[in-house]
């Protein structure tokens, strides 16, 4: 392929991180993964869950100095997607502070229902349009405040997670408009910080940052970032910068579009089911299905809702490393093919399966707590795993359609939660509508079409997913029979509603 530009996507997931290299030739986008690296964070010596940032910026910076070895002349742009919720905050002379807390620390316990407390769990939601969830940055912040630790009244800024690194690479000190969207510290509906609701909380808000648009061009490149003759024109551009955001930007809806309007999964540590509007939907319905509006790029909306996703795996995966069986993912998915179908599920976003830790022991505590078979060996766990997120993805489908009054006619399931053949199919067979799988590498090469965007090369998102099927392969899924897990999907519903109860995030 010759490249008409070059850019680079730094991908940065809440499991691993990679430097993705583009390039685009007026028609198609190549992707070229240089550099991955794993993403863990640590404990501090006050037990807090904090990520390693100066060892991620050093990833970072490595994935730079590989790409500009591999690239065929100047790379034009760079841009950074990260998870959305956690942030961190920065001086008045630009120095970051601290390592930001993960939003899997468990600080934030509580901390929902005090906010519900002090001004309704109503308010929470008509003055975001945001699911209510634990580990909101909202919630965080509240936690930061009754810590008594005073982070934030050390800070000049307080930064979201990719904004931390559009700092380190451009001196920039703003905020992206999609990464703050998840905030639920965000007005999406007068699209502005939420300041009468954080101060009504008691927290501060002469730190938040001006938010820009995705696609906005913040600085050059520092030297300092990365030295090389390949960087000398480098921009920093603002992709849609919640990774969820960029994924969105890829999924090729128009191959649905004779048959309707289509639905997306973007399958990862976090699965984010939903659908695509030109406004927020916030009124009783879509509080009531806790459901959350978030920022997209070019003015769209991503009325979705946040489910757990390939976490509860990761972490089974993990504990059984910890024991000494090493399973790749593949080995894992095809244990789980042959087990039985639909013994038993879990509602994964369940409080207690939030944090690391021996997640197989916390699927069986919860299995035992609900009266199903408990899950014998790592095949029924996986098993249990992969059924338990296709009925939750069902749910939330059914929900948007109750929600927008629109049937989606397929599903669209997009990043590395793609590759799960096991997984598409049965989300295939739960929600009755087909799934059309791919692109694998959506998360970066939405990021790369927004930079694209800003360097002038593509006009609209019609164009961008035009861009997508030109050069990535998308599978399909048709739905079967539902499969022995539909029995329990009426029971799997009340137990969610249960846990939602419990947790202060519905009625």
């Amino acid at each position: 392929m010759t490249a008409r530009r070059q850019v680079l996507a730094v991908d940065l997931g809440a499991e691993s991180g990679r430097v993705v290299l583009g390039r685009f030739d007026g028609a198609a986008i190549g992707t070229e993964e240089v550099h991955r690296f794993a993403n863990v964070p640590r404990r501090d010596g006050d037990g807090v869950l904090r990520w390693n940032l100066s060892r991620l910026w050093s990833e970072v910076r490595d994935g730079l100095a590989k790409a500009a070895a591999l690239a065929d002349g100047p790379v034009d742009s760079v841009g950074v997607d990260t998870w959305g919720l956690d942030y961190g905050f920065v001086d008045a002379h630009g120095a970051i502070l601290d390592d930001p807390v993960s939003h899997r620390d468990g600080r934030t316990r509580g901390m929902l229902a005090e906010a519900a407390r002090l001004v309704g769990r109503d308010r929470l939601y008509a003055d975001t349009g945001i699911q209510l969830l634990e580990v909101n940055t909202v919630f965080q912040l509240l936690a930061d405040e009754r810590s008594g630790t005073g982070r934030h009244r050390r800070a000049s800024r307080m930064l979201m997670l990719p904004d931390l690194f559009h700092r380190l690479l451009s001196g920039s000190a703003v905020a992206e408009y999609t990464a703050v969207s998840t905030s639920g510290a965000y007005d999406m509906t007068r699209r502005r910080w939420a300041v009468e609701l954080l101060s009504d909380l008691g927290i501060p808000t002469g730190v938040l940052p001006e938010v820009v648009e995705p696609g906005t061009d913040l600085g050059a490149l520092l030297p300092e970032a990365a030295d090389h003759s390949a960087y000398r024109r480098t921009r920093v551009v603002a992709p849609g910068s919640h990774d969820t955001a960029s994924a969105v930007v890829s999924v090729p809806f128009e191959e649905a579009a004779a048959e309707g309007p289509a639905a997306y999964i973007s399958s990862g540590t976090w699965s984010l089911v939903g659908v695509e509007s030109d406004a927020p939907v916030v009124d009783e319905g879509s509080r009531r299905a806790n459901l959350t509006n978030e920022g997209g790029v070019l003015g769209t909306i991503r009325l979705l809702r946040n489910c757990m996703g390939l976490w509860l795996l990761q972490e089974c995966r993990n504990h059984w490393a910890r024991e000494g069986r090493e399973y790749g993912y593949g080995e894992l998915v095809a244990l789980a093919a042959r087990a039985p179908a639909g013994r038993s599920v879990v509602n994964p976003d369940h409080r207690d399966f939030v944090e690391p830790g021996d997640m197989p022991a916390r699927i069986r505590e919860y299995c035992t707590r609900t009266g199903q078979p408990v899950p014998d060996g790592v095949a029924e766990t996986v098993r249990t795993v992969l059924d338990s997120l296709a009925l939750g993805y069902r749910m939330a489908l059914e929900d948007l359609a109750l929600v927008t009054g629109r049937q989606p006619a397929a599903a669209h399931i997009v990043g590395g939660g793609s590759r799960n053949a096991l997984l598409n199919q049965l989300t295939a067979d739960a929600s009755g509508l087909p799934v059309l799988a791919g692109p694998v590498e959506a998360t970066a090469v939405g990021n790369m079409l927004v930079q694209l965007l800003a360097l002038g090369e593509l006009a609209d998102l019609s164009e961008m997913r035009a861009v997508v099927r030109a050069g990535q392969r998308v599978g399909r899924y048709e739905p079967g029979g539902a499969g022995a897990a539909e029995e329990c999907y009426g029971r799997y519903r009340e137990w969610v509603a249960a846990d939602s109860a419990e947790a202060g995030i519905t009625d």
